[in-house]
């Protein structure tokens, strides 16, 4: 995609959400971080639900580490893969406080050394909880950059580098929400809601549907 349209590609995401967000609940950059990890293969929706309940009752790693693994499991049963994940947030806890005094890292690399955090969690953190200006490419985002033409990719990892390289200084920090938004609620992955996109005539799709 051609580097004016690139950019008139954003400037009507943003115009149609000004100021997009996650639309995971958390307190602090710790519950997020739970909340992403949790997120894995599971909606949102589902996410909140189950962390809703945890959340009041946990929201720092201290408390996580003394709730334990079982009773972690008891608030999050509903969510995919459950078992693994509970492992996970009780040992990245540990390592929070044994290592990082309790807080969450603002460091790429530290925070994909956590267990259960890939780049992909990463870089939501970052993003979203110290404002770094990261992509986090998810099924919504590969779908939407490849199938637009906004940065083809083969993989997760060449989709974000493409975008790191197109997307313009000035959209950048809410580029990843801006076209997750997208994805999950216009540009769906079985039938695409192009009549009423706003970037369609943008769009290189050759799958375009015309009519509602």
């Amino acid at each position: 995609m051609q580097k004016s349209k690139v950019d008139e590609f954003f400037r009507r995401l943003s115009l149609a959400n000004p100021e997009p967000r996650t639309e995971l609940e958390y307190a602090n950059p710790y519950t997020l971080l739970v909340a992403v990890v949790l997120s894995a293969q599971a909606t949102d929706v589902g996410v909140n639900r189950a962390t809703g309940p945890l959340f009041r009752l946990v929201d720092n790693p201290q408390a996580m580490v003394e709730l334990g693994e079982a009773r972690l499991k008891e608030f999050i049963k509903t969510i995919g893969l459950f078992n693994t994940k509970a492992r996970n947030v009780i040992e990245l806890s540990r390592i929070l406080v044994e290592r990082h005094g309790g807080a969450v890292p603002a460091d790429r690399d530290l925070l994909e050394s956590l267990p259960g955090v890939g780049r992909k969690t990463a870089n939501v953190v970052m993003n979203v909880a110290f404002g770094a200006p990261t992509i986090a490419v998810d099924t919504h985002i590969f779908r939407v950059s490849n199938r637009t033409g906004l940065a083809p990719g083969a993989t997760p990892l060449a989709v974000e580098e493409k975008l790191e390289k197109v997307v313009p200084a000035r959209w950048r920090l809410h580029a990843h929400h801006w076209l997750i938004l997208h994805g999950r609620y216009v540009c769906q992955a079985r039938k695409p809601k192009c009549p009423e996109c706003t970037v369609r005539d943008l769009c290189a799709f050759k799958g375009k549907v015309t009519a509602a």
